[in-house]
């Protein structure tokens, strides 16, 4: 008897994922922020009153969320070369505690459809003190490297830049227009110089910042990229590497963004916005 009432649990919930469907589902890397929303219906048959029906739909929802939310945060890529899910396919602790990200996704709206059935909105955090992503992804680094100086032939503006009395307040770097196509986001990026230095990346920051802020925001307009303050020092990317995710500047272009960075530390305080 127990294996027939196990059968027909299993058999509902069968039939409330088949009757969900996927709504919308986006990882935003704009605000850190992946958002799906599921859908689910009620078996008739089974449904023992209206509001037993509401609740059996909202059931299935809620589990068709967590599945899209899942497929997305898989597909995330943590740097230029590793997805989340390749690190869960290889690390049972990473696995875990993924799931346990996805399972502590909240519910940020909800409600009956007009048409019947149960809509329901989740959203978990990419970066964030307690519950995000990088928590479960981001290993600690063994040493810092310091954010590394201009070339020594650089020599600086004659006019040095000022706004209200300060200086550049963060990085944008435009990615748009280039050959190599959209830049990749990831959670790890790199900027590095045209001779292949790096001069931006996770060695050289605050972990614990970087697990709560992120390494940069991607921005489809100037009106988004409030992460760089409202002076940022704004440059052009001459390509992208490593599989479009890492964005390189011309030397002089890298040089000056250095020089500004050890008068004004936008680049330690991970003030960096990319355009795409």
């Amino acid at each position: 008897m127990i294996r027939k009432f196990k059968l027909l649990g299993l058999l509902a919930a069968i039939i409330m994922f088949a009757l969900s469907g996927r709504v919308d589902a986006a990882t935003n890397w704009n605000t850190n922020v992946i958002q799906a929303t599921g859908t689910g219906v009620s078996n008739p048959a089974m449904a023992t009153s209206p509001a037993h029906a509401s609740m059996m739909a909202r059931r299935a929802a809620i589990a068709d969320a967590y599945r899209q939310l899942l497929e997305l945060v898989q597909g995330v890529n943590v740097d230029a070369e590793t997805t989340v899910e390749q690190m869960m396919l290889t690390s049972d602790v990473v696995k875990i505690k993924v799931t346990g990200v996805v399972k502590g996704a909240r519910i940020v709206s909800e409600g009956e459809l007009s048409g019947g059935g149960y809509s329901v909105t989740m959203e978990l955090p990419i970066f964030g003190e307690s519950g995000s992503l990088a928590e479960s992804v981001l290993e600690r680094p063994t040493y810092v490297e310091p954010i590394p100086a201009p070339s020594p032939a650089y020599e600086p503006p004659v006019q040095q830049p000022t706004y209200g009395g300060g200086r550049y307040t963060g990085l944008i770097v435009d990615c748009r227009g280039l050959r190599e196509g959209e830049i990749n986001p990831v959670m790890s990026p790199v900027i590095k110089n045209s001779n292949g230095m790096k001069i931006y990346g996770h060695l050289n920051l605050d972990f614990d910042r970087i697990i709560r802020e992120g390494m940069a925001t991607y921005a489809q307009s100037m009106s988004e990229a409030a992460r760089a303050g409202s002076n940022p020092l704004v440059v052009k990317a001459i390509r992208l590497d490593d599989l479009n995710a890492n964005p390189v500047l011309s030397m002089d272009d890298a040089d000056m963004v250095l020089y500004e960075n050890s008068q004004s530390h936008f680049l330690d305080n991970i003030a960096v916005v990319f355009l795409y």
